[in-house]
Formats: C-alpha cells, structure tokens, sequence
C-alpha cells in the first residue's frame, strides 16, 4: 500500500539561507499529521515542495506513488491543498470562485453546483453570497480555501495553518469536517506551531527545527510520558529565557 505523501530528501536554499535540508517523511494513509515547528523552521517550504508548488533544489515527493514532478496531473488529482497566503480570484463570490475552479479541473457544472453549495453552507459561508472574496475576513479566507481544497474529493489534504484567524465556532465546523474525511478513508497532513491544536487533532507528529526532521513519528511516540509541547521544546532547544533582561516591565 502507498503512502499517501512520500518526501524523499527534499532541499532547498534561498541564497545562503537553508529554508529544508533533506527532509525525509512518509505520511500513511488514513492518517491525520501534524508538522510541527517554530515560525521560520521550514514547514511551509517543505509543503509548498512537496505538493508541487515549489521546485525543490534536490528531492522528490509522492502522493499515493504518483511523482508530484514527473506526473503532476495525476498527483494533482489526488490532493487538496491549502497553501499559505492562498491567492485567489477575488472580484468573485465565493460560489463564483469555487464554480470557476471546479469547471478548471474539468467537473461536471451539474457536480460543482451540488458540491459548491454543500461547502458554502457547512462552512456557514452561504450567508455571504452575495460578498466579493476582496471583502472576505482572514478568517472567511481560510474557509473559501478550504472548500477549494475539498471540492474535487481528494485523498488527500495539505492545509497550511488551516486554523489561523478562524473564529471558534468556524473552528470547531474544520475540525468536525477533517475528522470525517480522515474516518471516511482521507489522509490530512496540517501544518502549525499551535502544539495543543496537533495533539488534539493528530495521531501522527512530525518536529522540523531548522529545516530538518528533529522527530517522527505517532503522536505517542514523539510526546512520550509528557505533553508535545515539552517533547517540542526539548527537540528544538528553546529556553524560554527571552524575557529575562525585560526588568523595566516589573512593577
């Protein structure tokens, strides 16, 4: 059986700044990952090569055995992704965006209608129909995205701090929806530096420091006997020592 995501050895490097350093990681099926790290430590990168957004320096990625590089077209098919910073057409409504893209991938019109308005209103966005995505909130973002992502069925779901600015209402319709794509067969691999939101949500945990893999594994391994949030800070090295000299704001 194939991994739903293989990254083998991906590199890549902005001038003299190393963002992904040979990352290596397979994702299972059926699973719900969370890759984890500090703002900087080379999550989004990694992803953004791993789906195809970005050409890596060296390395590779396969979504269920397809080469993301070598047959786009079918990896494509098989995967939803929410990026950072998703740009989308924004002088359209949200069902104008998502029957847009939808007639891109080459649906049925019939099908993106009946899947358009499902997905505006379990994610309560049917109720801004008329609303232009350039007025959409961060948090209304988020959710148009994710709808994008999940149009076209994938196997699988990439979502780049899917959580961000979302209200917790909305958060908790997310949460509802991947946990039933995940018991539906779907594997979702998030992305975030929100350490009780991946141990809530992940079975299994990946820890990058610096571009690299520090731990993987299940969430049971990686953790141990304590929380995540003490193995995270453990792998990375953090002292949480950074407001010591701050003595001015003691009163």
């Amino acid at each position: 059986m194939s991994a739903a995501l293989e990254i083998s050895g991906l590199a890549k490097a902005f001038g003299e700044k190393i963002a992904v350093d040979h990352v290596d990681l397979t994702v299972p099926q059926g699973s719900f990952y969370g890759l984890v790290g500090q703002n900087g430590a080379g999550k989004t990168t990694t992803l953004a090569m791993a789906v195809g957004l970005l050409r890596p320096d060296s390395g590779g990625a396969r979504i269920f055995g397809a080469d993301v590089w070598a047959e786009p077209e079918r990896a494509k098919t098989l995967v939803g992704v929410l990026p950072d910073g998703l740009a989308m057409p924004e002088r359209l409504t949200g069902r104008e965006v998502l029957t847009y893209l939808g007639l891109l991938r080459g649906m049925a019109r019939d099908v993106v209608v009946e899947r358009a308005g499902e997905l505006l209103a379990v994610l309560e966005l049917d109720t801004a129909e008329n609303t232009l995505v350039i007025e959409y909130s961060t948090g209304m973002r988020k959710k148009i995205g994710l709808a994008t992502a999940l149009l076209h069925g994938p196997r699988l779901l990439v979502l780049d701090e899917p959580f961000e600015a979302v209200d917790p209402v909305s958060a908790t319709t997310i949460k509802s929806i991947l946990r039933g794509f995940v018991d539906g067969g779907g594997s979702v691999v998030l992305s975030s530096h929100v350490m009780a939101l991946v141990e809530q949500l992940c079975d299994h945990v990946a820890v990058i420091d610096q571009g690299r893999v520090a731990a993987a594994g299940s969430l049971d391994e990686v953790r141990g006997a304590g929380s995540l949030e003490d193995a995270f800070v453990e792998l990375v090295g953090a002292s949480g020592a950074g407001a010591k000299g701050l003595s001015w704001l003691s009163r």
